[in-house]
Protein backbone atom coordinates (compact mmCIF):
# COMPACT_ATOMS: atom_id res chain seq x y z
CA UNK A 1 0.00 0.00 0.00
CA UNK A 2 1.51 3.47 -0.89
CA UNK A 3 1.56 6.68 0.87
CA UNK A 4 -1.70 8.92 1.19
CA UNK A 5 -2.19 11.52 -1.87
CA UNK A 6 -4.16 14.65 -0.90
CA UNK A 7 -6.93 12.96 -2.64
CA UNK A 8 -7.36 10.55 -0.28
CA UNK A 9 -7.12 13.20 2.82
CA UNK A 10 -9.67 15.18 0.77
CA UNK A 11 -11.54 12.13 0.79
CA UNK A 12 -11.50 11.29 4.51
CA UNK A 13 -12.02 14.90 5.81
CA UNK A 14 -15.50 14.76 3.86
CA UNK A 15 -16.50 11.43 5.29
CA UNK A 16 -15.24 12.60 8.63
CA UNK A 17 -17.37 15.74 8.09
CA UNK A 18 -20.53 13.94 7.28
CA UNK A 19 -20.04 11.48 10.16
CA UNK A 20 -19.99 14.31 12.73
CA UNK A 21 -22.82 16.52 10.42
CA UNK A 22 -25.01 13.22 11.36
CA UNK A 23 -23.67 13.02 14.85
CA UNK A 24 -24.11 16.68 15.68
CA UNK A 25 -27.97 16.03 14.65
CA UNK A 26 -28.25 13.19 16.69
CA UNK A 27 -26.44 14.99 19.68
CA UNK A 28 -28.94 17.95 19.00
CA UNK A 29 -32.29 15.84 18.84
CA UNK A 30 -31.27 14.19 22.29
CA UNK A 31 -30.72 17.88 23.98
CA UNK A 32 -34.36 18.51 22.73
CA UNK A 33 -35.50 15.34 23.72
CA UNK A 34 -33.84 15.81 27.05
CA UNK A 35 -35.65 19.75 27.46
CA UNK A 36 -38.99 17.63 27.08
CA UNK A 37 -38.41 15.10 29.65
CA UNK A 38 -37.64 17.60 32.06
CA UNK A 39 -40.85 19.14 30.70
CA UNK A 40 -43.09 16.06 31.35
CA UNK A 41 -41.23 15.84 35.03
CA UNK A 42 -42.97 19.17 35.13
CA UNK A 43 -46.07 18.17 33.89
CA UNK A 44 -46.03 14.91 35.76
CA UNK A 45 -45.98 17.10 38.81
CA UNK A 46 -48.65 19.45 38.07
CA UNK A 47 -51.02 16.42 36.81
CA UNK A 48 -50.31 14.08 40.18
CA UNK A 49 -51.17 17.12 42.12
CA UNK A 50 -54.41 17.88 39.93
CA UNK A 51 -55.34 13.72 39.96
CA UNK A 52 -55.07 13.46 44.01
CA UNK A 53 -57.40 16.54 44.43
CA UNK A 54 -59.65 14.71 42.22
CA UNK A 55 -59.18 11.79 43.61
CA UNK A 56 -59.95 13.20 47.02
CA UNK A 57 -62.99 14.71 46.20
CA UNK A 58 -64.36 11.71 44.89
CA UNK A 59 -63.44 10.03 47.71
CA UNK A 60 -64.63 12.40 49.79
CA UNK A 61 -67.99 12.09 47.84
CA UNK A 62 -68.15 8.55 48.03
CA UNK A 63 -67.89 9.03 51.84
CA UNK A 64 -70.61 11.79 52.00
CA UNK A 65 -72.94 9.12 50.40
CA UNK A 66 -72.54 6.54 52.66
CA UNK A 67 -73.10 8.90 55.28
CA UNK A 68 -75.85 10.51 54.30
CA UNK A 69 -77.45 6.90 53.40
CA UNK A 70 -76.34 5.41 56.97
CA UNK A 71 -78.62 8.62 58.40
CA UNK A 72 -81.34 7.98 56.24
CA UNK A 73 -81.65 4.22 56.98
CA UNK A 74 -81.28 4.91 60.36
CA UNK A 75 -83.78 7.56 60.56
CA UNK A 76 -85.80 5.21 58.76
CA UNK A 77 -85.24 2.86 61.56
CA UNK A 78 -86.35 5.49 64.48
CA UNK A 79 -89.93 5.94 62.51
CA UNK A 80 -90.46 2.11 62.01
CA UNK A 81 -89.93 1.91 65.41
CA UNK A 82 -91.95 4.83 66.36
CA UNK A 83 -95.06 3.37 64.33
CA UNK A 84 -94.30 0.03 66.10
CA UNK A 85 -94.34 1.10 69.05
CA UNK A 86 -97.50 3.20 68.59
CA UNK A 87 -99.19 0.15 67.00
CA UNK A 88 -98.29 -1.88 69.93
CA UNK A 89 -99.82 0.78 72.85
CA UNK A 90 -102.48 1.02 70.61
CA UNK A 91 -103.10 -2.82 70.30
CA UNK A 92 -102.06 -2.89 74.53
CA UNK A 93 -104.94 -0.02 75.05
CA UNK A 94 -107.61 -1.90 73.16
CA UNK A 95 -106.94 -5.19 74.74
CA UNK A 96 -107.02 -3.48 78.40
CA UNK A 97 -110.50 -1.71 77.47
CA UNK A 98 -111.69 -5.42 76.24
CA UNK A 99 -110.43 -7.19 79.34
CA UNK A 100 -112.17 -4.59 81.39
CA UNK A 101 -114.81 -4.87 80.43
CA UNK A 102 -114.76 -8.84 80.03
CA UNK A 103 -113.91 -8.85 83.36
CA UNK A 104 -117.01 -6.63 84.54
CA UNK A 105 -119.03 -8.88 82.53
CA UNK A 106 -117.57 -11.70 84.46
CA UNK A 107 -118.13 -10.13 87.81
CA UNK A 108 -121.67 -9.34 87.38
CA UNK A 109 -122.25 -12.76 85.91
CA UNK A 110 -121.01 -14.76 89.34
CA UNK A 111 -122.94 -12.78 91.54
CA UNK A 112 -126.00 -13.50 88.95
CA UNK A 113 -125.13 -16.89 89.57
CA UNK A 114 -125.68 -16.56 93.41
CA UNK A 115 -129.16 -15.66 92.67
CA UNK A 116 -131.36 -17.83 94.63
CA UNK A 117 -134.89 -17.20 93.05
CA UNK A 118 -135.61 -18.91 89.98
CA UNK A 119 -137.82 -16.46 88.39
CA UNK A 120 -135.65 -13.40 89.42
CA UNK A 121 -132.08 -15.64 87.53
CA UNK A 122 -134.32 -16.33 84.16
CA UNK A 123 -135.01 -12.91 83.98
CA UNK A 124 -131.20 -11.96 83.62
CA UNK A 125 -129.75 -14.98 82.38
CA UNK A 126 -130.57 -15.51 79.18
CA UNK A 127 -129.50 -11.56 78.04
CA UNK A 128 -126.48 -12.70 79.74
CA UNK A 129 -125.64 -15.70 77.58
CA UNK A 130 -126.43 -13.74 74.59
CA UNK A 131 -123.78 -10.88 75.85
CA UNK A 132 -120.79 -13.48 77.13
CA UNK A 133 -121.08 -14.99 73.61
CA UNK A 134 -121.26 -11.34 71.55
CA UNK A 135 -118.03 -10.42 74.09
CA UNK A 136 -116.31 -13.86 73.01
CA UNK A 137 -117.15 -13.25 69.15
CA UNK A 138 -115.64 -9.50 69.62
CA UNK A 139 -112.35 -10.90 70.73
CA UNK A 140 -112.11 -13.02 67.67
CA UNK A 141 -113.60 -10.42 65.30
CA UNK A 142 -111.68 -7.67 66.64
CA UNK A 143 -108.24 -9.58 65.81
CA UNK A 144 -107.69 -8.62 69.72
CA UNK A 145 -105.30 -11.96 70.03
CA UNK A 146 -103.34 -11.33 67.47
CA UNK A 147 -99.81 -9.82 66.78
CA UNK A 148 -100.46 -6.81 64.66
CA UNK A 149 -96.76 -5.76 64.45
CA UNK A 150 -92.99 -7.94 64.38
CA UNK A 151 -90.50 -6.71 67.22
CA UNK A 152 -88.20 -7.53 64.14
CA UNK A 153 -86.59 -4.89 62.00
CA UNK A 154 -85.90 -6.41 58.47
CA UNK A 155 -83.23 -4.41 56.76
CA UNK A 156 -81.20 -5.60 53.66
CA UNK A 157 -77.70 -4.40 54.04
CA UNK A 158 -75.07 -5.87 51.27
CA UNK A 159 -72.11 -3.80 51.46
CA UNK A 160 -70.31 -6.79 49.82
CA UNK A 161 -70.97 -5.47 45.85
CA UNK A 162 -70.23 -2.27 47.07
CA UNK A 163 -67.01 -2.84 48.63
CA UNK A 164 -66.19 -4.89 46.07
CA UNK A 165 -66.54 -2.08 43.21
CA UNK A 166 -64.26 0.10 45.85
CA UNK A 167 -61.66 -1.98 46.19
CA UNK A 168 -62.02 -2.15 41.55
CA UNK A 169 -61.30 1.43 41.39
CA UNK A 170 -58.38 2.23 39.53
CA UNK A 171 -57.38 4.74 36.59
CA UNK A 172 -56.69 4.44 33.31
CA UNK A 173 -57.65 6.74 29.94
CA UNK A 174 -61.17 6.92 29.68
CA UNK A 175 -63.15 6.32 26.37
CA UNK A 176 -66.58 5.58 25.26
CA UNK A 177 -67.22 2.03 26.05
CA UNK A 178 -67.93 -0.80 23.55
CA UNK A 179 -71.14 -1.97 22.91
CA UNK A 180 -72.83 -4.10 25.38
CA UNK A 181 -73.73 -7.95 24.56
CA UNK A 182 -77.61 -8.59 24.95
CA UNK A 183 -77.70 -12.13 26.55
CA UNK A 184 -80.34 -14.01 25.03
CA UNK A 185 -81.03 -16.88 27.33
CA UNK A 186 -81.86 -14.08 29.54
CA UNK A 187 -84.47 -12.47 27.93
CA UNK A 188 -88.02 -13.17 27.60
CA UNK A 189 -91.80 -12.15 26.85
CA UNK A 190 -94.63 -12.74 29.36
CA UNK A 191 -98.10 -11.50 28.80
CA UNK A 192 -97.34 -7.96 27.51
CA UNK A 193 -94.05 -7.43 29.42
CA UNK A 194 -90.20 -8.55 28.10
CA UNK A 195 -87.27 -8.89 29.81
CA UNK A 196 -83.77 -7.79 28.63
CA UNK A 197 -80.81 -8.81 30.04
CA UNK A 198 -77.25 -7.37 28.70
CA UNK A 199 -73.53 -7.47 29.82
CA UNK A 200 -70.63 -4.76 29.09
CA UNK A 201 -67.99 -4.96 26.88
CA UNK A 202 -64.83 -7.10 29.03
CA UNK A 203 -62.79 -3.83 28.15
CA UNK A 204 -65.13 -1.31 28.76
CA UNK A 205 -65.12 1.31 31.67
CA UNK A 206 -69.08 2.05 32.36
CA UNK A 207 -70.95 4.25 33.99
CA UNK A 208 -74.24 3.21 32.95
CA UNK A 209 -76.78 2.03 29.70
CA UNK A 210 -79.20 2.98 28.01
CA UNK A 211 -82.12 1.02 26.69
CA UNK A 212 -84.66 1.40 23.86
CA UNK A 213 -87.17 -0.25 22.94
CA UNK A 214 -89.24 0.33 19.43
CA UNK A 215 -93.45 0.66 19.80
CA UNK A 216 -94.29 -3.06 18.71
CA UNK A 217 -94.73 -2.26 14.85
CA UNK A 218 -90.92 -1.52 13.44
CA UNK A 219 -91.25 1.99 14.44
CA UNK A 220 -88.40 4.24 16.09
CA UNK A 221 -87.11 3.47 19.38
CA UNK A 222 -87.56 5.67 22.53
CA UNK A 223 -85.56 5.38 25.35
CA UNK A 224 -86.87 2.69 28.31
CA UNK A 225 -84.37 2.89 30.62
CA UNK A 226 -81.03 4.74 31.82
CA UNK A 227 -79.24 3.68 34.93
CA UNK A 228 -77.01 0.82 35.95
CA UNK A 229 -78.61 -2.29 36.10
CA UNK A 230 -78.24 -4.86 33.33
CA UNK A 231 -81.44 -6.14 33.13
CA UNK A 232 -84.91 -4.62 32.30
CA UNK A 233 -88.74 -5.46 32.36
CA UNK A 234 -90.84 -3.15 30.83
CA UNK A 235 -94.40 -3.63 31.53
CA UNK A 236 -97.71 -2.45 30.03
CA UNK A 237 -96.84 -3.38 26.17
CA UNK A 238 -99.90 -4.29 23.45
CA UNK A 239 -100.42 -8.00 23.57
CA UNK A 240 -99.74 -10.37 20.30
CA UNK A 241 -96.78 -7.72 19.56
CA UNK A 242 -92.73 -7.93 18.37
CA UNK A 243 -90.93 -5.53 19.49
CA UNK A 244 -87.02 -4.80 18.80
CA UNK A 245 -84.62 -3.82 21.46
CA UNK A 246 -80.96 -2.57 21.76
CA UNK A 247 -78.95 -1.39 24.59
CA UNK A 248 -75.77 1.30 24.51
CA UNK A 249 -73.16 2.10 27.35
CA UNK A 250 -71.91 5.57 28.57
CA UNK A 251 -69.66 6.89 30.48
CA UNK A 252 -67.96 10.30 31.48
CA UNK A 253 -66.18 10.58 27.86
CA UNK A 254 -69.53 9.40 25.93
CA UNK A 255 -72.24 7.43 24.66
CA UNK A 256 -70.88 4.12 22.86
CA UNK A 257 -72.15 2.01 20.19
CA UNK A 258 -75.66 0.14 20.02
CA UNK A 259 -75.67 -3.50 20.75
CA UNK A 260 -77.04 -5.81 17.90
CA UNK A 261 -80.45 -5.38 18.33
CA UNK A 262 -82.85 -8.48 19.82
CA UNK A 263 -86.87 -9.45 18.93
CA UNK A 264 -89.08 -10.46 21.39
CA UNK A 265 -92.65 -11.09 20.94
CA UNK A 266 -95.46 -10.66 23.62
CA UNK A 267 -98.44 -13.27 24.21
CA UNK A 268 -101.53 -13.47 22.52
CA UNK A 269 -103.35 -13.85 26.06
CA UNK A 270 -106.36 -16.22 26.12
CA UNK A 271 -109.54 -15.72 23.73
CA UNK A 272 -112.85 -16.88 25.22
CA UNK A 273 -115.96 -16.52 24.16
CA UNK A 274 -118.84 -15.39 26.23
CA UNK A 275 -122.16 -16.54 25.00
CA UNK A 276 -125.12 -14.04 25.75
CA UNK A 277 -128.12 -17.16 24.92
CA UNK A 278 -130.95 -14.31 24.92
CA UNK A 279 -129.16 -12.32 22.94
CA UNK A 280 -127.62 -15.32 20.42
CA UNK A 281 -125.02 -13.38 20.19
CA UNK A 282 -120.95 -13.89 21.52
CA UNK A 283 -118.62 -11.78 22.94
CA UNK A 284 -114.62 -12.56 22.99
CA UNK A 285 -112.79 -11.02 25.30
CA UNK A 286 -108.50 -11.74 26.51
CA UNK A 287 -107.33 -13.37 29.58
CA UNK A 288 -104.07 -12.10 31.03
CA UNK A 289 -103.20 -13.09 34.48
CA UNK A 290 -101.62 -10.41 36.81
CA UNK A 291 -100.58 -10.20 40.38
CA UNK A 292 -100.07 -7.16 42.83
CA UNK A 293 -96.27 -6.00 41.97
CA UNK A 294 -94.25 -5.05 44.74
CA UNK A 295 -92.03 -3.71 43.05
CA UNK A 296 -94.61 -0.69 42.29
CA UNK A 297 -96.37 -0.76 45.66
CA UNK A 298 -95.62 1.97 48.10
CA UNK A 299 -93.70 0.46 51.29
CA UNK A 300 -96.30 0.22 53.74
CA UNK A 301 -98.21 -2.41 51.32
CA UNK A 302 -97.88 -5.62 52.91
CA UNK A 303 -97.38 -9.06 50.96
CA UNK A 304 -98.11 -12.81 51.20
CA UNK A 305 -100.46 -15.89 49.84
CA UNK A 306 -97.66 -15.48 46.54
CA UNK A 307 -98.18 -11.37 46.90
CA UNK A 308 -102.31 -12.01 46.07
CA UNK A 309 -103.35 -10.85 49.57
CA UNK A 310 -102.76 -7.76 50.71
CA UNK A 311 -103.25 -5.25 53.35
CA UNK A 312 -101.13 -2.89 54.98
CA UNK A 313 -99.59 -1.23 58.11
CA UNK A 314 -100.63 2.74 57.56
CA UNK A 315 -103.51 4.29 59.15
CA UNK A 316 -103.50 6.25 55.61
CA UNK A 317 -104.38 4.41 52.31
CA UNK A 318 -101.82 2.90 50.01
CA UNK A 319 -101.93 1.97 46.64
CA UNK A 320 -100.43 -1.07 45.20
CA UNK A 321 -100.71 -2.05 40.83
CA UNK A 322 -101.05 -5.04 38.90
CA UNK A 323 -97.42 -6.17 37.41
CA UNK A 324 -99.93 -5.92 33.77
CA UNK A 325 -101.00 -3.07 31.98
CA UNK A 326 -104.03 -3.54 29.62
CA UNK A 327 -104.66 -1.53 26.39
CA UNK A 328 -106.62 -4.26 24.35
CA UNK A 329 -109.13 -6.59 24.97
CA UNK A 330 -111.77 -7.24 28.22
CA UNK A 331 -110.37 -8.15 31.44
CA UNK A 332 -112.71 -8.86 34.90
CA UNK A 333 -111.03 -9.77 38.14
CA UNK A 334 -112.06 -9.72 41.71
CA UNK A 335 -111.48 -8.52 44.96
CA UNK A 336 -112.56 -11.02 48.34
CA UNK A 337 -112.51 -9.26 51.17
CA UNK A 338 -111.16 -10.75 53.87
CA UNK A 339 -110.43 -8.39 57.02
CA UNK A 340 -112.81 -5.19 57.24
CA UNK A 341 -114.01 -3.13 60.47
CA UNK A 342 -116.65 -0.83 59.19
CA UNK A 343 -114.44 2.03 59.11
CA UNK A 344 -112.12 2.62 56.27
CA UNK A 345 -113.05 3.21 52.32
CA UNK A 346 -111.03 0.56 50.40
CA UNK A 347 -110.73 1.51 46.49
CA UNK A 348 -110.34 -0.72 43.90
CA UNK A 349 -110.20 0.20 39.56
CA UNK A 350 -107.30 1.17 37.12
CA UNK A 351 -104.25 3.48 37.26
CA UNK A 352 -101.42 4.72 35.30
CA UNK A 353 -98.37 3.54 36.45
CA UNK A 354 -97.09 7.06 37.66
CA UNK A 355 -100.16 7.44 39.74
CA UNK A 356 -99.96 8.37 43.30
CA UNK A 357 -99.45 5.45 45.73
CA UNK A 358 -99.58 7.57 49.01
CA UNK A 359 -103.51 8.36 48.64
CA UNK A 360 -106.56 6.69 47.77
CA UNK A 361 -106.70 5.57 44.42
CA UNK A 362 -109.17 7.84 42.30
CA UNK A 363 -107.65 11.31 43.91
CA UNK A 364 -105.40 11.96 40.81
CA UNK A 365 -106.00 12.25 37.30
CA UNK A 366 -104.23 9.28 36.50
CA UNK A 367 -106.33 6.56 38.69
CA UNK A 368 -110.06 5.57 38.42
CA UNK A 369 -111.85 3.64 41.18
CA UNK A 370 -114.70 2.72 42.99
CA UNK A 371 -113.97 3.22 47.13
CA UNK A 372 -116.63 1.57 49.05
CA UNK A 373 -118.04 1.32 53.31
CA UNK A 374 -120.08 -0.99 54.68
CA UNK A 375 -123.19 1.04 53.27
CA UNK A 376 -122.47 2.57 50.06
CA UNK A 377 -119.93 3.32 47.44
CA UNK A 378 -118.81 6.22 45.09
CA UNK A 379 -117.13 6.84 41.90
CA UNK A 380 -113.64 8.79 41.91
CA UNK A 381 -111.65 10.08 39.46
CA UNK A 382 -109.10 13.57 39.59
CA UNK A 383 -110.62 13.93 43.07
CA UNK A 384 -114.34 14.55 41.34
CA UNK A 385 -116.52 11.96 43.30
CA UNK A 386 -119.89 10.94 41.21
CA UNK A 387 -122.83 8.16 41.60
CA UNK A 388 -123.30 7.43 45.04
CA UNK A 389 -124.61 4.15 45.42
CA UNK A 390 -126.21 2.22 48.01
CA UNK A 391 -124.43 -1.29 49.14
CA UNK A 392 -121.64 -1.42 51.14
CA UNK A 393 -119.23 -4.70 51.84
CA UNK A 394 -118.34 -6.83 54.84
CA UNK A 395 -116.05 -9.11 55.72
CA UNK A 396 -116.95 -12.21 52.40
CA UNK A 397 -117.92 -9.48 49.99
CA UNK A 398 -116.54 -9.30 46.78
CA UNK A 399 -115.90 -6.70 44.78
CA UNK A 400 -115.62 -7.00 40.95
CA UNK A 401 -113.77 -5.06 38.44
CA UNK A 402 -114.17 -5.20 34.58
CA UNK A 403 -112.35 -2.96 32.27
CA UNK A 404 -113.64 -3.12 28.91
CA UNK A 405 -110.66 -1.52 26.19
CA UNK A 406 -112.94 -2.65 23.35
CA UNK A 407 -115.51 0.12 24.54
CA UNK A 408 -113.05 1.67 26.60
CA UNK A 409 -115.54 1.33 29.78
CA UNK A 410 -114.94 0.60 33.67
CA UNK A 411 -117.86 -0.89 35.97
CA UNK A 412 -117.78 -2.68 39.17
CA UNK A 413 -119.96 -5.45 40.84
CA UNK A 414 -120.51 -5.98 44.42
CA UNK A 415 -120.94 -10.18 44.82
CA UNK A 416 -122.40 -10.91 41.48
CA UNK A 417 -124.44 -7.84 40.89
CA UNK A 418 -123.37 -4.93 38.99
CA UNK A 419 -122.54 -1.33 41.54
CA UNK A 420 -124.70 1.54 39.89
CA UNK A 421 -123.91 2.25 35.84
CA UNK A 422 -121.04 2.31 34.02
CA UNK A 423 -118.50 4.42 36.22
CA UNK A 424 -116.05 5.49 33.27
CA UNK A 425 -116.08 6.22 29.84
CA UNK A 426 -113.67 7.23 27.01
CA UNK A 427 -110.72 5.12 28.92
CA UNK A 428 -107.71 4.90 26.29
CA UNK A 429 -104.07 3.90 26.82
CA UNK A 430 -102.33 1.45 29.36
CA UNK A 431 -104.39 0.95 32.48
CA UNK A 432 -102.83 -1.21 35.57
CA UNK A 433 -105.45 -3.17 37.77
CA UNK A 434 -105.12 -0.89 40.60
CA UNK A 435 -106.12 -1.03 44.76
CA UNK A 436 -105.74 1.02 47.80
CA UNK A 437 -106.42 0.21 51.51
CA UNK A 438 -105.27 1.05 55.31
CA UNK A 439 -104.42 -1.54 58.13
CA UNK A 440 -108.25 -2.09 58.78
CA UNK A 441 -108.94 -3.78 55.40
CA UNK A 442 -107.04 -7.34 53.80
CA UNK A 443 -107.98 -8.50 50.21
CA UNK A 444 -107.58 -11.25 48.48
CA UNK A 445 -106.87 -10.78 44.45
CA UNK A 446 -108.52 -13.26 42.14
CA UNK A 447 -107.57 -12.51 38.41
CA UNK A 448 -108.37 -13.34 34.83
CA UNK A 449 -111.64 -14.47 35.64
CA UNK A 450 -114.75 -15.01 33.28
CA UNK A 451 -117.05 -11.34 32.53
CA UNK A 452 -120.41 -11.63 34.59
CA UNK A 453 -123.15 -12.88 32.06
CA UNK A 454 -125.00 -9.54 32.74
CA UNK A 455 -122.22 -7.66 30.69
CA UNK A 456 -123.24 -6.54 27.30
Amino acid sequence: MGDPTPQDMAKMKTELSQALTSLSEKAKSAKDFLVHLKNTIDQVQESSVDFEASLVAKFDELINVVQKRRDQLILQVHREKEFKTKMLKNHIGQCSGKLKQTTGLLEYSIEVMKEGDPAAFLMVSGALVQRAQMSEESWDKELLLQARVAPEFDLTLDSASAIQSIERLNFKEMKPPEAPSIIPSDCSAENNSVTIAWQAHPSSWVEGYVLELDDGNNGEFREVYCGRETMCTVDGLHFDSTYHSRVKAYNHAGEGEYSETICLQTAEGITLFHSRVCMYTARSYMVAWFHPDPRTAHKDIIFSNENMTLTCNNQDDRVVLGNVGFSKGVHYWEVTIDRYDNHPDPAFGVARLDTSKDTMLGKDDKSWSMYIDSNRSWFIHNNAHSDRCEGGIGVGSVVGVLLDLEKHVLCFYVNDKAQGPVAFKDLKGIFFPAFSLNHNVQVTVHPGLEIPTDFD
